[in-house]
């Protein structure tokens, strides 16, 4: 049986005073459209957010431990967890790991410490992104928007157009890449703020 993936486009720009993760929503079986609703955003408590692009399952497994792990670190030091320990901790979990992989990678951002973005790969390589990052089966198509448009010091409004319109690009040539429109998550220094729904161009 083929195995349940979202065979997605997802990314992730850093703006002027936020970070904007955006992705589409069809989930994939194979070659069959499984589900077009899917969210691929989720988030972790109110500092940290996380997209997640390769096998539903193993993905949601590690979001939920990193919401409890987020919680207990709280109740733990009475302080939320940083961007970059929730990052090495979700890296030494797929190393760990990667004789069996989860069959996954993430993009992580948050604000405790300062607005941060990390992209996790399934081998639990960890990289800091400073301008954007991305993933999944749409990314080079993605990514070609972001080159051309993509400049430092960006508005969260001017993120969020050039977010929909690299999501769009990718809709446009790959087939996993699709659903009702395009998920968008502000992640700003004192809260995460889910968009409506957009639809592509």
């Amino acid at each position: 049986m083929e195995t349940y993936k979202t065979g997605t486009t997802t990314i992730a720009i850093q703006a002027k005073d936020s970070i904007i993760l955006a992705a589409d929503m069809q989930a994939t079986m194979g070659n069959l459209q499984s589900n077009t609703e899917m969210t691929k955003i989720y988030k972790i408590n109110d500092q940290l957010a996380v997209t997640i692009a390769g096998s539903v399952g193993d993905a949601l497994v590690l979001v939920r431990f990193l919401k409890v792990q987020a919680s207990l670190f709280d109740l733990e030091h009475k302080t939320p967890m940083t961007t970059k320990a929730c990052a090495t901790l979700l890296s030494n979990i797929l190393n760990a790991n990667k004789m069996v992989p989860y069959v996954t990678q993430f993009i992580l951002a948050g604000s405790v410490g300062g607005l941060a973005l990390y992209n996790i790969d399934i081998a639990g390589g960890i990289v800091e992104e400073k301008d954007f990052s991305y993933s999944g089966s749409g990314s080079e198509l993605a990514l070609s928007v972001l080159d051309s448009h993509f400049k430092k010091g960006l508005t969260t409004e001017e993120a969020v157009k050039l977010a929909k319109d690299a999501i769009s690009a990718a809709k446009k040539r790959d087939i996993y890449t699709g659903g009702q429109g395009i998920k968008i998550v502000v992640v700003r220094k004192d809260k995460i703020e889910e968009l409506p729904i957009t639809k592509y161009n």
